[in-house]
Order: structure tokens, then C-alpha cells, then sequence
């Protein structure tokens, strides 16, 4: 049973944490000290209950904890080495842990167990951190909270920070908190609720000052021609940019993309002083850990063309990679870790928004919602004050911390496609869909393109929502509609590398009785939709210069001459030769084009429950509920081919397998001798 002291902390960190003028997610730690019984000894024992490396307050459940012996930890006090030891520190509250399971202590483990007081929380709140990183921010914080808030000057987070937080609550038994140079703010309490009601205090105080004594225009004057662009115009423009964009942040290594264009973001870009606060960079740890030193600032007027944008996003993005160089050069020893990447993780353009990095979906929005905190941080201290983060010399120390590498080094291996992104059409039901699944659990994000947007909406939901997949309605035999999907790929994350062409209908007809429309239709859907989905995509993964994957769910009748289907047959073939053709032209590009011809595949398919599967039933002389087993017989393995068979040959084209294939046909029929490969 959860002791009532961690039972009130994990409730309080939920409440913190789900407020985001709080704290950010996954920042700031709280913590709990209170009595258990010692199962060895059965005395009482006191301990500590601190939130643990990487969780999120917001959703902070019992095994996000680390729970530590309090006598052994502030037992570590007189074997501290001192601050160019204290590193060595993290690895001793190994050796004062209680129990077992729980999450890893945190480098703020210290702050919490030092500090004389049964509760404490220590928070990453906009309001806080604006008077954190302001100019004369101690004279702020003395201003503002008179004796209650004391001012803690800059110090990297460890053990020494908790001793001198510790020493300060000591000597000033007024004060419910302090203001943490350049980082944020710590308060604490006698029991939960007033460690809580302490926190909100000093934020809402800090947060009504600014809002009482900011200047009119922190951030300068409005720029002309950098204001934001009309909705549908930026989105555009945006989805237009977003592949360039995307290539640029993945030179180093393939990234997720996520797109913002909120207020805060507009505004920030439409002001004087924009260029030189993204310069200064942010401030507070956790900020810069997920945005980099400074962002890429795009340095043209919203009005800029596409066409001069993207020229200009090149030459910025060498001179960014030069940049971050000799950042690392600067500061480096020879002890550092080895450089990480010198591609952006945040890039702004004004009237357009901001495009975030990551490693996957949730990384990239995370970052984004980073930067916005760091916009807000900015606009509070340049209000009252001038913005004055950590110098960058503090700021390598931490981005290149022998402790963050440790962290880094401790990330599960990558799934095989992670950052790749998918497109799948006709992907909300059969075929399609099981692709779509295959695709997101080996780490794709995926996005569900299907005539139906319900379905579609609702596919995507199945598969855990917008961090991994979005889907989209629209119809591949319209061009718009393609260039719409392409574009909501994009904007949902960075771009396109990896296509699935699998949208299908199917009439079952003799010649004599197939019309011109029957006719039309089924060429529009699969050999023109086809067409128009792999240019648009093309087009994104050429721009990106990251290569890609283009498949064709085309079938064995692209090669056997079945009876009654002239036009889907037709269709097929036409598919099928369309594999051979791109393949050619796209390999320049590294972009692989490959096909499957799959044989009848009754199960969850749209088209054979939409009459497809009733009239070849008739044509076979068999029952439609008996139609998949009828399929198995005439096949050389006797066995039914599913949803998940071709599935799982997509995910092998495009897999880390078969990275020197294309061209190829890949028959998924159980065997079908007049449709093998000659």
C-alpha cells in the first residue's frame, strides 16, 4: 500500500503538473519525507520520496519515484568531495535507496533531501523563470516577494545546489521558496498542501507583476512585413517549406518534425527584437537540453516567396552547422563527449511559425512547446527588465554533462523505422490498415489517408493519436486533394519518406458488359491515383534529400489473366509497370520503388465487402463467406492470404534489410504458378 506521505506527493505533482504555467512537462521534481517501518530491523525508518529522472509531474504514478533512506543520504554530506567531484555524487543515492524497483534519482535528488523541510518542490514555471533569467532578477525577486522568496545565484544543478538551498532555508526562516538564478523556482512545506499553496504563490505573484509592470512592446516594435500570414496562406506556405526544413534539421541524423503556429510564436517573430533574443538562446536546463542553444531564425519578411525562402534556409543552415562547431570547439575538452549533431532542433519564420525536432513524434512536440516556454520567459524578463540567460559556456557544460550522455546512452535502441514517416491510402480498412498498424509498431509515423475521414480519424485514434498517426480524408484520383494530403504529412510531421499506394476498388465485369465510367473509375483510383501520389510524395522526399520508400500494393492479376476483371487487371498492370518506370527515375535520389501482388485477400477488405467479393464468388461458383477459403485451395501452400501477410511485406521493403532493392514485384499469393515472375 502506497505510504500516505507518497500518496499526497503524487497528487500534488499531478495537480503541478497539469497546469502548464506551472511547469513544463517532464520538468522540475517534488518530493515527500515521511516514516516507514524498516522490513529488516522493524524500526522505524525515514525516508524520501522524490520524483525520478525523466518522468513528467502530470502523470507521475508510484513507479516514477525513487525512494531513498534519508540518514544515509544526508550521510553523503561529509563524504561530498566538493564541486569539481560532486558528478560523483548522483552514483552514491544508488547505495541509499530503500527497497527495491523505483525509478533512478534524479540530479536534484540532493535539493530535496538536504532541504529541511517535509515537502519540496522545485518547478519550471514561465513567470518564475522570467525574473530567473532578468537582468537584475535578484533585485526583482527582492522587489516583488520582500523576504519570503530568496534569490539563489546560478549554480548547475547537483548536490552543491542542494547544500547552498539548504543552507538558505536555514538562514532565512521566513522565506517559503527561492528564485534560482537563470533556472527556476523551489519552494517548500511544512505538509503537502502548504508546500503547493507556497508554489503557486511565488508563480501567480510573479506572473501578476509582469502583467502590472511590463513595458507595452517587450519585444521591440512590429517589423514591417513580418507579421502573420493569413491562415490558409501560412498553412501553405508551411507545408511548402516544411520538407526543406526537415532535410536541414536531419543532416546529422534523420529527425521528426513538428509545426507551430500559435500566437506566441507569431507574435514573438513580428517584433524588432526577435533576432537578437533567439540569438541570446534560453536558459533554464530543461529548455535548452530539447531546443538547442539558439534556434535558426529564417531572416526574410513574411512575403518572402517559397522559392527565396528555401534558398535562403540553405545558406543559414551552413552557417548554423559552422556555428554550432565552434560552439563545441570553444568549450570542449578533452574529456567532452563527442559533438551530437550541428543541425537545428528549432527553426522560426516569421509569418509562418516554428518547426521542432525530434526523435520521434513526442520529442519534436515537446521541444516545440519548449520554445514557446522559452518565448514567454523571454517577453516576462524583457518587460521588466533585460533577458539575461546563463552564459554559454554554463550552457555547454550542461548539453554536453558526462551525466546527460550517461541518460542518452541508457535510451532504448530505436525501433527499425523509427523517424520515418508514412503515407497510406486506403488506409482505414483491409489491407491499408494493417500496413498502417505494421508501420506505426516499428516506430513509423504514420499517416492514414482513406476516402472516408471518419474512418480515417478514427484509425489513427486506434493507433494512439496524433504522436503517432493522423488521418486524413481525401480522394487519390484528385489532384488537390493528393497535394492536401502531402501537405497534412507535412505539417503533422516535417514530411514524407515512405508511401504505400494501396487505395483499390474493384468491378467484376466481362468486357461486353464494362463501361467507359467502370472503365474510368478503376484506372482513376489505382493507376492515376497512383501516379499523382507517388509524384507529390516524390516531390517532398526529393526536397527533404533524405531518399525514401515507395510501394505498390498492385496483385497478381497485374500478371494473371483472371476472368471478368479487364479493368481492375488493366489497372494492375499499369500499377505494376509504374513500379519498374519511378524505380529508375527516383534511384538517383535513393528513393526505392518496389511492389506487391498480393492474391485475393478477403479478410477486412473494403473491397470485397463493397461487391467485389460477391461477384467473383458468382464467377467462381462458390459462396461469398467461403471465398478466402477457395482462394487458399487453388494456391500451391493451401493457405489464406490476410491483411497482415502484406503487411508484413511492406515492412520488410522497406525495413533495414533490403536497403539495396528496387525495381522488385513481390508476390504475397501463397503460390499461384500463372502469376510468378517471368
Amino acid at each position: 500500500m502506497t505510504n500516505p506521505a507518497a500518496a499526497e506527493l503524487i497528487a500534488r505533482s499531478n495537480r503541478l503538473g497539469a497546469d502548464p504555467k506551472n511547469t513544463n512537462y517532464a520538468g522540475g521534481n517534488t518530493s515527500a519525507k515521511g516514516t516507514e517501518t524498516d522490513p529488516v530491523t522493524g524500526e522505524p525508518v525515514e525516508l524520501l520520496w522524490v520524483k525520478g529522472s525523466g518522468g513528467d509531474l502530470g502523470t507521475l504514478t508510484e513507479p516514477g519515484l525513487a525512494v531513498l533512506r534519508l540518514d544515509r543520504m544526508r550521510a553523503l554530506v561529509d563524504v561530498y568531495p566538493g564541486v569539481d567531484r560532486e558528478d560523483e555524487m548522483v552514483a552514491a543515492f544508488d547505495y541509499c535507496l530503500h527497497g527495491k524497483g523505483g525509478a533512478a534519482p534524479s540530479i536534484d535528488t540532493a535539493m530535496h533531501g538536504l532541504v529541511d523541510a517535509p515537502h519540496v518542490d522545485h518547478l519550471h514555471p514561465d513567470s518564475g523563470i522570467a525574473i530567473a533569467t532578468a537582468a537584475d532578477g535578484e533585485q526583482l525577486t527582492r522587489r516583488i516577494y520582500g523576504d519570503k522568496v530568496v534569490w539563489v545565484p546560478w549554480r548547475r544543478p547537483g548536490f552543491q545546489l542542494g547544500l547552498d538551498i539548504a543552507a538558505i532555508k536555514d538562514k532565512n526562516p521566513q522565506a517559503v521558496g527561492c528564485i534560482l538564478g537563470g533556472h527556476g523556482i523551489t519552494a517548500w512545506g511544512d505538509t503537502s498542501d502548504q508546500a503547493e499553496a507556497n508554489s503557486l504563490w511565488i508563480i501567480d505573484t510573479a506572473a501578476s507583476y509582469i502583467a502590472e509592470h511590463s513595458k507595452a512592446e517587450p519585444f521591440g516594435p512590429a517589423l514591417e512585413g513580418y507579421h502573420a500570414l493569413p491562415d490558409a496562406e501560412r498553412r501553405a506556405k508551411a507545408a511548402a517549406l516544411a520538407p526543406t526544413i526537415r532535410g536541414i534539421a536531419s543532416a546529422d541524423r534523420p529527425m521528426v518534425g513538428h509545426f507551430t503556429d500559435s500566437d506566441v510564436v507569431l507574435d514573438f517573430l513580428s517584433h524588432a527584437e526577435h533576432p537578437r533574443l533567439a540569438a541570446l538562446g534560453t536558459s533554464c536546463p530543461d529548455h535548452f537540453l530539447r531546443t538547442k542553444v539558439k534556434p535558426l531564425v529564417l531572416d526574410l519578411p513574411a512575403t518572402a516567396s517559397v522559392e527565396d525562402s528555401i534558398a535562403r534556409l540553405q545558406e543559414l543552415a551552413v552557417t548554423y552547422r559552422e556555428d554550432y562547431q565552434a560552439y563545441y570547439d570553444r568549450h570542449a575538452t578533452p574529456d567532452s563527449p563527442a559533438i551530437r549533431g550541428k543541425d537545428p532542433l528549432i527553426v522560426l519564420v516569421p509569418g509562418v511559425g516554428m518547426f521542432s525536432f525530434g526523435k520521434d513524434k513526442q520529442t519534436a512536440r515537446v521541444a516545440g512547446e519548449f520554445y514557446v516556454n522559452a518565448i514567454n520567459v523571454m517577453r516576462g524578463a524583457e518587460g521588466l527588465s533585460t533577458y539575461s540567460p546563463i552564459d554559454e559556456a554554463e550552457k555547454f557544460r550542461i548539453e554536453y554533462w558526462a551525466l546527460e550522455e550517461a541518460k542518452l546512452q541508457r535510451m532504448p535502441k530505436p525501433k527499425p523505422l523509427a523517424t520515418r514517416i508514412a503515407l497510406v491510402t486506403g488506409a482505414a480498412s483491409g489491407i491499408g490498415k494493417a500496413t498502417a498498424k505494421r508501420l506505426a509498431a516499428e516506430g513509423a509515423c504514420v499517416v492514414i489517408a482513406d476516402l472516408d475521414g471518419e474512418k480515417a480519424a478514427a484509425t489513427a485514434a486506434e493507433m494512439g493519436g496524433p504522436d503517432v498517426a493522423v488521418g486524413v480524408a481525401g480522394d487519390v484520383s484528385d489532384e488537390a486533394a493528393v497535394e492536401a494530403m502531402v501537405a497534412a504529412a507535412c505539417l503533422a510531421f516535417g514530411g514524407v519518406d515512405l508511401v504505400v499506394n494501396n487505395a483499390g476498388l474493384s468491378l467484376s465485369k466481362p468486357l461486353l458488359e464494362t463501361t467507359e465510367r467502370d472503365w474510368d473509375l478503376q484506372h482513376d483510383v489505382m493507376a492515376k491515383g497512383s501516379f499523382l501520389v507517388s509524384r507529390a510524395t516524390a516531390r517532398a522526399m526529393i526536397e527533404q534529400g533524405m531518399g525514401g520508400d515507395i510501394v505498390y500494393i498492385s496483385s497478381k492479376n497485374s500478371l494473371f489473366a483472371g476472368p471478368n476483371n479487364v479493368a481492375y487487371g488493366a489497372a494492375k498492370a499499369d500499377q505494376a509497370h509504374q513500379v519498374r518506370l519511378l524505380a529508375v527515375e527516383l534511384g538517383e535520389h535513393g528513393i526505392k520503388v518496389n511492389g506487391i501482388n498480393p492474391d485475393g485477400v478477403v479478410q477486412g477488405s473494403g473491397i470485397f465487402a463493397g461487391g467485389w467479393g460477391a461477384s467473383r464468388a458468382a464467377v467462381y461458383g462458390v459462396d461469398e463467406q467461403d471465398l478466402g477459403k477457395f482462394y487458399a485451395q487453388r494456391t500451391i501452400l493451401k493457405r489464406e492470404v490476410l491483411p497482415d501477410h502484406i503487411a508484413n511485406a511492406v515492412f520488410v521493403l522497406c525495413g533495414p534489410d533490403l536497403t539495396h532493392t528496387t525495381g522488385l514485384h513481390v508476390p504475397v499469393d501463397a503460390g499461384v504458378a500463372a502469376a510468378f515472375l517471368r
